[in-house]
């Protein structure tokens, strides 16, 4: 598939100035002001292919959202190129924009006051999309994340979940081949989230678009994304299949046994015993788990009555990702 983004060795300075203590060094701060030199993004390089979903992660203050500003046209980086949908984001930000949706998880494009179909309707005359079209996707977008009866609402009255639904509309009526979400989902109830995911799955697969999502929730990582990368202290980490993380970190499994009897030991090849208490047992095994070769080993040594199986969860797949690049 054909690349739609292409990041070269971006980098991105900020300069902070700094003052010093007391009346005096602010005084002295007006005529030699000094400042430090923060690097936000350094040498950061990755390409992403159309129609892909992926997932842009990393702790705070990583360099997430200024990445997202660049690939915005809303920043222009220190040095580097990049390139998206055949256009550079800063120098060719009126027609780029036509091309792109982005929606930040505590900003707005919508106004404040104003019923949201009226907000819609100056988007579209902002973004200059036909009458035909306008419609046709509106309706498209209120069955699909039923929005009916929140349209002639301002936005102050709605809840986050309500406003959320409605921001990722506002980004979609002009049809973007490109999605930026910064923390779509943060706060919204399990529900919402479930509705949000499943709206992001279906314009992708529906009008191919590709989706840059930056998030702390892994659970939207694994329910959406075919790729992470994972950026740390402005540098790219990681680039490649979560699945491979999965398999790498997830490996480990815990299994909680019910013994019929009594015991005074229990062992098992290739398993460790963490814990074990009268009839009850734990093992722990860092290998390939399966079920079935698992309960045929031990009940050819201990009479069984139940088991579990408890495997790592995707926050501590996360966090053990995080401490192997000590970020």
């Amino acid at each position: 598939m054909a690349k739609i983004i292409e990041f070269n060795n971006i980098c991105k300075d900020f300069k902070i100035p700094l003052k010093s203590k007391g009346v005096w060094g602010t005084i002295k701060s007006l005529f030699h002001r000094k400042y430090k030199v923060i690097n936000a993004l350094k040498d950061v390089s990755f390409s992403i292919e159309e129609g892909d979903i992926v997932g842009y992660i990393g702790p705070n203050g990583a360099g997430k959202s200024t990445t997202i500003k660049i690939m915005s046209g809303i920043l222009t980086p220190t040095s580097g190129s990049c390139l998206i949908d055949g256009f550079v984001p800063w120098k060719n930000r009126k027609k780029y924009v036509k091309n792109i949706g982005v929606v930040f998880g505590q900003r707005s494009q919508l106004w404040w006051d104003v019923p949201i179909r009226d907000s819609f309707i100056l988007l579209k005359d902002i973004y200059k999309i036909s009458n035909e079209e306008y419609f046709e996707t509106l309706d498209m977008l209120t069955k699909t994340l039923n929005l009916e009866d929140l349209l002639d609402r301002p936005l102050r009255q709605l809840s986050l979940g309500q406003k959320m639904k409605c921001e990722l509309a506002g980004a979609l009526l002009h049809k973007p081949k490109i999605l930026f979400l910064d923390e779509p989902t943060i706060g919204l109830d399990a529900v919402t989230k479930l509705a949000v995911r499943d709206f992001i799955k279906f314009i992708n697969k529906q009008w191919h678009t590709t989706v840059i999502l930056t998030t702390h929730d892994m659970n939207d990582v694994d329910a959406l994304t075919n790729k992470i990368i994972l950026i740390g202290k402005g540098q790219i980490l990681y680039n490649g299949s979560f699945a491979e993380i999965k398999h790498k970190y997830a490996s480990a499994k815990t299994i909680t046994v019910e013994f019929a009897k009594e015991y005074s030991k229990v062992e098992l090849e290739n398993y460790t015993v963490v814990e074990h208490n009268k009839n009850t047992a734990v093992f722990k095994t860092e290998s390939d788990f399966n079920t079935k070769d698992f309960i045929n080993e031990i009940s050819k040594k201990y009479e069984i009555v139940d088991f579990s199986v408890d495997m790592v969860g995707v926050d501590e797949i996360l966090a053990k990702l995080y401490t192997e690049y000590q970020i």
